[in-house]
């Protein structure tokens, strides 16, 4: 049988440590080690295809190692509570995959591993041991392979180590491990070897004396053997060392004969519990897992028709235009309305509870069927007067302005307030939402997404029965997420900022941004013309042709080829990373040219292919604004991603020139200047940065005059510049190591300039501190408005995932609060604009700008509204500036 074994706390220390520490259920449970084991674990399936499979683990408890050495890991730390919470957990999905697993007291899992893989070579089969730790490497034999795992950001890298392949590397058979870990010592297990000898030292001995019995019977030829580097005190040393190396020989030593009842074929593969293991994954909220192993529930896994969820309607109507006004009526009068439309608008399903919920009523409202007025009765349904909630607001006001229905009423979004209690979840399907809050797998949509399942000879049970699963669900999260949203002040969130956005951003979807596709081909050619004439300069430099895209082969040719000295190296050969190649820059031409070479083929492949593609039939693109994207709250674009547009290279904003408005039409272009450092200002109460923001002058300048000493009239080009990476690092909690390399000086002189900054912004220091041990101590950050970050990062045992959390907690409270002020300011631009009846309409948002297309006439106007409402949306103790200019194009209105 071949048989593959694991060492389970090893590999789950990897995926712990290897995997995103704020991964956790709806209750809080830490899920990171048991999703990254899992994902190892079918890597480690599909490269093996083993018939036989098991895990081992230690147990908590001292081993015989212990007793036989007080010291024996005693510097270990013991295991983090994230950690420790996700052992029994694993443990119980292991079990439901009958995947056989061992522990016993007072052994191991090393041990247990050496044992099975022993007992199964004695019956003829071959073993793999995976593992992360090298001193298994002393098992491997003609019949054992160890499989060596790392795992590091988040990717998994596996070796095999053949008895050949480790004698290549150490230069002795595997079994001697033990003899050189019993000569230097292991600091890990904390088993000291023999005082003053080190690796180097060891390793040579015993590629020289195998093992240590046989060179302590030749300790008076050490002196003069070869490859051995002996000092006259060597000798000296084994000598005095002796009993600990013997002793430290026991120690490192795995046992293949613990007293463990083991069979290989006990440990054949066999089929997964299916329900068992679906619970098990449902409840850990592992739904791309469940569907990749195609799992099904159980008879006793909860359904959806069980509690909370509770199909109670008494009656559904196929609304007639007959019945509408009384329909409407009751619509009107109720505290709300549930809707839920067919895909296109084709129809839309109206939930009505009364009774204090006691009784739903549904109303089957399909175009394909209504005999009235089907755009009246929508423009009614989702006017203002009758107050709606729904999953998706914003496309569902898309899909009404397509359909010529000005959207308004919504007094609730599930998706939007899903996205506000848990903004870092990054899908708020209501089948998502379903598993995450109710542990429950739901299939949505599925009997109405096509319209013939509503056919005129249907009873309606069908129609019944898909339009209000769904339906409930939404009423279900309604009831939920209420109550949620104002425990936690977040409602105010939803009504001011999100709900009233939606309309707004599906307005600006629908009219898009004017694309000059002529100009943007012209700039295309331009461009594979700079990029043509780059790539015959670097074969020149080069010597030869090769991909000057592919890392592995530019690494060649600059590193090996031209002898550039190597800056970092990755698992797979030299980084030519953008960082890496700045170094190399002024060490060779071909550097800069590669470097020039990529921003080329960027923007061509990016911009100018991309943008073309996504060009519509009116000349425009039309993208797509996400709204429960960001966990600040920014709101990003897709398809295509018109945010991303670069702006600071003379190529980039070559592109900005791309965006144009109609004959007769300009565009507006409305900027906040340096709105996160003025909200810096504010929230931290910084007296001398309120004071340089109020005298005018700009900013930066004043802070490197008055944190460098100088008039500022003196403050030379370069000290404003390092006082404007150090004014925005902050806001982002740079580090001094991250600032020397922005303004290319050296750490201890990036150091400097920070602490001259805090020292003169006490203020800003004092607020940094107290947000991140405010977050700290609640659990999450907020903006002005009240939103919401958690960071459970913030209480990590592991330094890198608390350090993360302290740099999002530094940073989303102004971040967030920007993104909170742009979009009030997009809500109130836009009910301007319509209620003085002009033709103007917003058109793009791209961080901290507004576009707004208008007719000439009206640019004036427009620019003077943009600014005013922009700077009047907050209230701050500094003031808030938005600069507008028009334009033909986009690059003309900066």
């Amino acid at each position: 049988m071949k048989l593959m074994v694991i060492d389970g706390n090893s590999i789950v220390n990897r995926a712990f440590y290897g995997v995103s520490q704020n991964l956790t259920t709806r209750e809080g449970l830490p899920t990171n080690a048991i999703f990254g084991f899992l994902n190892i674990l079918f890597k480690l399936l599909d490269e093996e295809q083993p018939e036989g499979l098991a895990v081992a683990f230690d147990m908590r408890g001292p081993t015989f190692r212990h007793q036989a050495y007080e010291g024996y890991k005693a510097q270990r730390k013991g295991m983090p509570e994230e950690l420790a919470v996700q052992m029994p957990v694993l443990k119980e999905v292991l079990d439901a995959m009958n995947i056989r697993r061992y522990e016993l007291e007072g052994w191991e899992a090393d041990d247990l591993l050496g044992t099975m893989s022993r007992v199964n070579a004695a019956q003829g089969g071959d073993t793999v041991i995976v593992t992360g730790d090298k001193d298994a490497l002393q098992l491997i034999d003609e019949r054992t392979t160890v499989k060596l795992v790392t795992t590091r950001m988040g990717q998994t890298t596996t070796r095999n180590v053949t008895p050949d392949g480790f004698r290549e590397e150490y230069g002795f058979d595997p079994i001697h491990l033990i003899d050189l870990k019993a000569l230097m010592g292991d600091s890990s297990d904390n088993y000291p070897g023999v005082k003053g000898v080190g690796e180097k030292t060891a390793m040579a001995l015993i590629q020289l004396y195998h093992t240590i019995e046989h060179l302590y019977d030749h300790m008076p030829d050490i002196c003069s053997a070869p490859n051995v580097a002996a000092k006259p005190g060597l000798v000296k040393k084994l000598a005095e060392g002796k009993e600990s190396a013997q002793m430290c020989y026991d120690l490192a030593t795995i046992r293949c004969d613990a007293p463990m009842d083991f069979d290989p074929a006990q440990a054949a593969r066999r089929p997964f519990n299916g329900p068992a293991l679906y619970e098990k994954l449902l409840n850990l909220e592992f739904t791309k897992l469940i569907d990749k192993l195609k799992l099904t529930p159980g008879p006793s896994v909860s359904t959806p028709e069980a509690e909370p969820v509770e199909v109670r309607v008494t009656s559904m109507d196929v609304l007639t235009g007959q019945d509408f006004q009384a329909a409407l009526q009751k619509w009107e009068a109720a505290e709300y309305v549930t809707v839920l439309p067919l895909p296109g608008l084709a129809g839309v399903a109206v939930s009505l509870s009364e009774d204090d919920g006691k009784q739903a009523y549904l109303y089957d409202i399909r175009a394909s069927r209504y005999e009235g007025d089907y755009h009246a009765l929508l423009a009614a349904l989702f006017g203002p007067t009758v107050k709606k909630i729904a999953h998706g607001v914003k496309e569902l006001c898309r899909a009404l302005l397509d359909e010529g229905v000005d959207p308004d009423g919504f007094v609730f979004d599930t998706e939007l307030a899903a996205y506000l209690l848990d903004p870092t979840a990054g899908s708020y399907e209501l089948r998502k939402l379903a598993m995450s809050y109710f542990k429950k797998e739901v299939e949505l949509n599925a009997a109405y997404k096509d319209e013939t399942a509503f056919s005129l000879l249907d009873d309606g049970l069908k129609a019944q029965t898909a339009w209000y699963e769904d339906v409930a669900w939404i009423e279900a999260f309604y009831e939920l997420f209420k109550p949620k949203l104002e425990e936690f002040g977040l409602m105010s969130v939803l009504t001011d900022i999100e709900l009233p956005l939606c309309p707004v951003l599906a307005r600006m979807e629908r009219i898009g941004v004017l694309v000059d596709g002529q100009a943007l081909s012209d700039f295309g050619k331009q461009l594979q013309t700079g990029i043509d004439t780059l790539t015959a300069e670097i074969y020149e430099l080069a010597g030869e042709k090769f991909n000057i895209l592919s890392p592995k082969q530019l690494g060649h040719i600059l590193f090996d080829k031209l002898g550039l000295p190597p800056v970092k190296k990755t698992k797979t050969g030299y980084s030519t990373n953008v960082d890496v190649m700045e170094k190399l820059r002024p060490k060779h031409a071909i550097v800069g040219k590669v470097l020039d070479y990529r921003q080329l083929t960027k923007l061509n492949s990016t911009y100018v292919e991309g943008l073309g593609k996504v060009i519509a039939a009116d000349g425009r693109i039309h993208t797509s604004f996400q709204n429960t994207v960001t966990a600040t709250g920014r709101l990003s674009s897709t398809e295509p991603n018109l945010q991303n547009i670069p702006v600071r290279t003379p190529l980039g904003a070559e592109m900005r020139k791309m965006f144009v408005a109609p004959a007769g039409r300009v565009l507006v272009d409305a900027d906040y200047s340096q709105i996160e450092l003025r909200l810096l200002a504010h929230m931290s109460g910084d007296s001398a940065m309120i004071d340089g923001f109020h005298s005018g002058v700009d900013i930066h300048t004043v802070t490197a005059s008055q944190v460098f000493g100088l008039p500022q009239d003196e403050v030379p080009a370069e000290l404003r510049r390092a006082a404007k990476a150090v004014n925005f690092g902050i806001v982002y909690g740079i580090s001094a190591y991250s600032l020397s390399e922005d303004i290319h000086v050296s750490v201890p002189q990036a150091k400097e300039y920070m602490e001259k900054y805090f020292e003169h912004y006490s203020g800003v220091r004092s607020y940094m501190d107290r947000v991140v041990e405010r977050g700290r101590e609640d659990g999450f950050v907020s903006t002005m408005y009240g939103r919401r970050r958690w960071l459970p990062e913030l209480k990590s045992s592991n330094f890198n995932t608390r350090s993360f959390g302290e740099r999002v907690a530094l940073n989303m409270p102004i971040q967030g609060t920007a993104a909170d002020i742009i979009k009030l300011a997009m809500i109130k631009v836009d009910s301007r604009l319509r209620s003085e009846g002009l033709e103007a309409r917003l058109v793009l948002q791209v961080h901290d700008e507004l576009i707004v297309e208008c007719p000439e006439e009206e640019a004036e106007q427009v620019k003077a509204l943009l600014q005013e409402e922009m700077e009047g949306v907050a209230a701050l103790s500094v003031p808030l500036v938005a600069d507008a200019k028009a334009g033909r194009t986009w690059a003309e209105t900066h």
